[in-house]
């Protein structure tokens, strides 16, 4: 999504698989272990086509007035009455740059994936200098460095389309991940199965969607049921992270 900051304004991503993999790839995942690939539909028929497991599933979402009015009334919910806990685990940052919510969408995706990442590259040290930093630092260290600015420029200016000359747009990115159910009492593991979180880098922090017993299909039932229920537009696109295709 585009909105003015005082950092500037970034291409957005195309949401392709090639583009998110030229991005992945260039700033450190080890591509023969994991890679994303594009989810054709929210049907069982289609679902049973994507490669398994699934660690991190990102959606590009048309940002609706319908949608906008549901975000703020639950972010106004879950700052006066909270939510499941989330596990202090799990790897969130705010977005500050204009058009950067792609790379913010992969790095949330990376950062808490079971996926194998080479050694001082640009994510690994990113990912290790942010570990102890706050959601707003996070932000701003992603402001400060050059690696992902450039990298995200690249893997932009590589998808099928032309770079808008018009950098505004009503499109955004966010990811769902696994997460362990956190611990009510300290020392005390739940019983609970893990559960479904979403990161997007607009919200006040990381939401609890629920159970997760399958990712892909918890996410898929989310999806269909919250973001295409509260559209008309037929401007979303699903892709997955997990084993490369064969």
């Amino acid at each position: 999504m585009s909105t003015e900051t005082p950092i500037g304004r970034w291409i957005p991503l195309e949401s392709n698989p090639e583009v998110l993999n030229a991005w992945a790839n260039k700033a450190g995942l080890v591509a023969s272990q994991a890679q994303f690939e594009d989810i054709y539909g929210l049907d069982s028929e289609l679902l049973a086509l994507v490669s398994q497991p699934v660690n991190a599933i990102i959606l590009l979402f048309p940002i609706t007035e319908a949608l906008e009015t549901r975000r703020k009334q639950e972010d106004e919910r879950i700052a006066s009455q909270g939510q499941h806990p989330v596990d202090p685990t799990v790897f969130w940052m705010k977005q500050t740059i204009s058009n950067a919510c792609g790379t913010i969408g992969l790095l949330h995706a990376l950062a808490n994936s079971d996926v194998t990442i080479v050694p001082e590259s640009p994510l690994a040290r990113f990912i290790d200098e942010c570990k102890d930093k706050t959601p707003e630092e996070r932000a701003k260290t992603l402001e400060t460095t050059p690696l992902f600015a450039n990298i995200h420029a690249e893997a932009a200016s590589g998808g099928q389309t032309s770079v808008p000359v018009d950098l505004n747009t009503d499109l955004h990115f966010t990811c769902f991940v696994k997460a362990p159910s956190p611990p009510r009492e300290e020392g005390i593991v739940p019983d609970e199965a893990a559960r479904v979180i979403e990161l997007d880098g607009r919200r006040q922090g990381p939401i609890d969607r629920g159970e997760c017993v399958d990712l892909l299909q918890d996410v898929a039932r989310f999806v269909r049921e919250v973001y295409v229920a509260n559209t008309a537009s037929v401007q979303f696109s699903m892709l997955s992270l997990g084993p490369p295709a064969s």
